[in-house]
This record gives C-alpha cells, sequence and structure tokens, in this order.
C-alpha cells in the first residue's frame, strides 16, 4: 500500500521532487555564472558514489579497494580538463595496474592474495562503470558552448525520467523486464522515448542553435542507454540484495542511484555531440 507521500513507483514523491528541483536551481546556477566549476561537482558526485558502490560491495563480501579507486577515479576525471580525453584513458589504464599492484600485495609480500580475479575484475568495472564514463560528461564543459552541451544532457535525461515515470504510473501494465526491474513497463519506455525526444529536438533549436535532427540523432539514444542504465544499476543492486546504493538524497537513494542514467548518457552525449557539431 502506498502512503501519501509514496508514489506507486516506490518514491517519495514531495522528497524527490524538492531534492530534484535543488539540483536543478544548482545546475544552472553554475553553469551560468562559474561554468568550469562542474567538474568540481562532478569530481565530488563520483567520488561520493564511489564511496557508495564500495561499501555495498564490501558488505556483499567483495575485497574492492576504496582508495585507489577514489584517487584514480579522480585523476581519471581532473586530467581532462587541460589534456582532454585521452589523457583520461591514460589515468584510466594507470589506475588499473595500480589496482591489479594494490590487490596482489593487499594481504603481505607473505601471503597470497584472495579472490584475485573476481576483486579486480569488479574494481575495474567500477572504474569504468563511474568515473571514466562521467570523464565524458565533465569534458563537453570544456567544448565550444559546453554548458548548453551539459544542460542539454541533464534535461534529455530528465525528460526521458520524467516522461517514463508519469506513463508507467498512469499506463503500466506491461513489465518491461520483471525480473530485473519489475516497476519498469513497455509503456513507461514510450512516455520516456516521447518526452525524451522531444526535450533533446528543443535543446538542439534552443540551446545548441543546430537543426532539429540533431535531436532526432541524439534523443532516442539517450533515452535507450538511460534506460539500459537504470536497468544495469538494477541489476547490480538485485545481485547485492539491497535497494539503494545509499539514503543522502531523500526520495532518490544515495548519489549513484540518481547517476545511473546519466553516466551512459553523458558518453552518448559528448560522442553525438563532438560528431554533428
Amino acid at each position: 500500500m502506498t502512503t501519501p507521500s509514496t508514489s506507486k513507483a516506490g518514491r517519495n514523491l514531495p522528497a524527490a521532487i524538492g531534492v530534484g528541483v535543488g539540483l536543478g536551481a544548482l545546475l544552472i546556477a553554475v553553469l551560468a555564472l562559474v561554468p568550469m566549476a562542474w567538474y568540481g561537482i562532478v569530481s565530488v558526485a563520483l567520488g561520493i558514489a564511489t564511496w557508495e558502490v564500495c561499501k555495498r560491495l564490501h558488505a556483499g563480501g567483495f575485497g574492492v579497494p576504496v582508495w585507489p579507486l577514489l584517487v584514480g577515479g579522480q585523476a581519471t576525471i581532473w586530467v581532462s580538463w587541460p589534456w582532454g580525453i585521452q589523457a583520461s584513458f591514460v589515468a584510466f589504464a594507470a589506475t588499473v595496474l595500480v589496482l591489479m599492484v594494490w590487490k596482489l600485495f593487499a594481504q603481505g609480500l607473505a601471503n597470497a592474495p584472495q579472490d584475485y580475479v573476481r576483486d579486480v575484475s569488479m574494481s575495474i568495472l567500477v572504474l569504468a562503470w563511474l568515473p571514466m564514463l562521467a570523464t565524458f560528461g565533465a569534458e563537453m564543459v570544456a567544448q565550444g558552448e559546453g554548458r548548453y552541451r551539459v544542460l542539454t544532457l541533464v534535461i534529455v535525461v530528465v525528460c526521458s525520467d520524467v516522461g517514463g515515470y508519469a506513463a508507467g504510473v498512469l499506463f503500466g501494465k506491461h513489465p518491461m523486464a520483471p525480473a530485473i526491474s519489475p516497476k519498469k513497463s513497455w509503456e513507461g519506455f514510450a512516455g520516456s522515448f516521447v518526452v525524451g525526444t522531444v526535450g533533446a529536438v528543443l535543446c538542439s533549436l534552443f540551446l545548441l542553435d543546430t537543426d532539429w535532427w540533431v535531436g532526432m540523432a541524439l534523443g532516442p539514444l539517450m533515452v535507450i542507454v538511460a534506460t539500459t542504465g537504470d536497468l544495469v544499476e538494477s541489476q547490480f543492486k538485485r545481485d547485492l540484495g539491497i535497494k539503494d546504493m545509499g539514503s543522502l538524497l531523500p526520495g532518490h537513494g544515495g548519489i549513484m542511484d540518481r547517476l545511473d542514467s546519466l553516466l551512459p548518457s553523458a558518453l552518448v552525449t559528448w560522442a553525438v555531440l563532438t560528431v554533428l557539431l
């Protein structure tokens, strides 16, 4: 049974809206006044998200090394400011090497590491999933009219989320992936597709000052990867037996629970706009 403050989709709706509006206002203010401060916002968010994921993995029995992931993740993000995405891949590769050596000797030189392949593989997954994908979102702000590229990323993901949520609550009857996320429906996906694509077209016309068809190319791709990103995190949490990655954001869960759609969408937005603009 849902309470007055809890929606059919399981969210505390007033809290979720309040947090969403607050974060949106902060983003607009930063991009309008000090756009390069976006790097700082991304780095803080990813630091917290990495900590949340590592904490959950430790509770699930995985021995992922926290500090190499935190430091290497920050390096992966920040080196793209002066040197571009290529430098981020170098930082990523260097962090992978550190993770392999760190885990190898985590129990001391005289002891063999436990679950080495499993834990190193999971650590590399976390590094690629969080800071590497986030780097594409951060680096966009350094491109031409970068603040509007970042706004496009966020607006289209929000449109996809809102369209999917509204259509799912109002019309959702056919589960999309019940074994992974029981509340997701094909009707909700259709709502995401329509509203997300409309949002992308409007951003292309009024923010990016380009042709409408750029939005038609960007919108559907972003909706697909945003939805997939949400499903990936749902399965990740299902494997660990948890509902949320954290509890920092009322009505949303943890920071990672808000980044699940944004992270893969950042890569797609960066790639499409880099090619087409």
